[in-house]
């Protein structure tokens, strides 16, 4: 039986600082799995330049004209972490067997690699790379990021808790991911909807290597308030259930004040219109984000362009 040909996927934003140590060790661990017979030697490493500012991209065809276990695609712009994921996968997904996707930082760690494509030679489609621990986290970043899970669950969205984009995905699971056409991308939900054959390997996510994060909380935000709208509507839901209990709460107010002596008439007018106004623009901003998704999706846009590809004939 042949090896499996393994590409990995690296999304980079403004990664200049980080990418050479990046490159090496992602090459030292592809070069041992060749060396075991484990993969085949025409396995590569595609970054793709998500539209940085710096020299993420003169770096990268350095490297591609250095050595040929590297390849790269670059965006026409800044399109996000999601897109720029999706393009990479998409761009590889003819040149693999399976393709594994990680953060350029190396805070997702490399040792688990090897693990992941032996779930994969064991029979699983897609291998979900799961924090062990959040031990070096802050307290605030641990509970944000439960909350998020938490959150997540509750809306009815099904992610993997402690999985965020370090994982692998055979060609048939790559094949089943280019069917999903929304513009709205939330990977960590689209992948468990897949269905196929999963696996789990459990690592110590480390510190960055070089650069700032490329998550701030803005952005955490985003990308939850993302998964939810794009994949549940119980906030529809929601948005009715305080309405109804809106208005149960009026018709209660309006019996007190019959059957008791009333308060003054501005205290009561000034409760009604902030509670009430207050409701109103709440739920009316829930409903214009599932409208704004839905045209959004209409327009039926390109998620990302590319600008450049860089891989060699021979690797076709």
């Amino acid at each position: 039986m042949s090896k499996p040909v393994i590409w990995m996927v690296i999304p980079c934003y403004n990664e200049e600082e980080a990418l050479p140590e990046t490159a090496r060790r992602l090459k030292d661990v592809l070069a041992e799995m060749v060396a075991a017979d484990k993969i085949s030697p025409d396995s590569r490493i595609a970054f793709v330049d998500d539209g940085s500012r710096d020299g993420t991209w003169e770096l990268i065809e350095k490297l591609y004209a250095a050595d040929f276990v590297y390849a790269g695609v670059k965006l026409s712009r800044n399109r996000g972490h999601q897109n720029a994921l999706l393009a990479g996968l998409m761009t590889v997904k003819e040149h693999c067997d399976a393709a594994i996707s990680m953060d350029a930082d190396l805070q997702d760690d490399v040792n688990a690699i090897p693990k992941m494509v032996d779930e994969y030679i064991n029979g699983a489609d897609i291998v979900y790379g799961v924090r062990s621990s959040r031990s070096t986290d802050t307290a605030f970043k641990r509970g944000s990021a439960h909350a998020f899970y938490n959150t997540m669950r509750r809306m009815g969205v099904e992610t993997i808790p402690d999985h965020a984009d370090f994982r692998l995905m055979d060609k048939r699971a790559l094949e089943a991911l280019d069917e999903y056409k929304e513009v709205n991308l939330f990977l960590r939900g689209i992948v468990p909807t897949l269905g196929y054959k999963c696996a789990v390997v459990e690592y110590e996510r480390g510190e960055r290597i070089a650069g700032e994060s490329k998550y701030p909380l803005k952005k955490m935000i985003g990308l939850a308030a993302d998964g939810i709208t794009s994949f549940s509507i119980k906030p529809i839901r929601l948005a009715l259930l305080l309405g109804a209990l809106a208005v149960l709460t009026g018709f209660v107010m309006f019996i007190v004040c019959l059957c008791t002596l009333p308060a003054p008439d501005w205290l009561w007018i000034s409760a009604a219109v902030w509670f009430v106004g207050g409701l109103q623009l709440g739920m009316t901003g829930v409903v214009g984000e599932y409208v704004g998704k839905t045209y959004m999706e209409s327009k039926h846009r390109p998620r990302y362009l590319l600008d450049k590809v860089l891989i060699r004939e021979n690797d076709k």
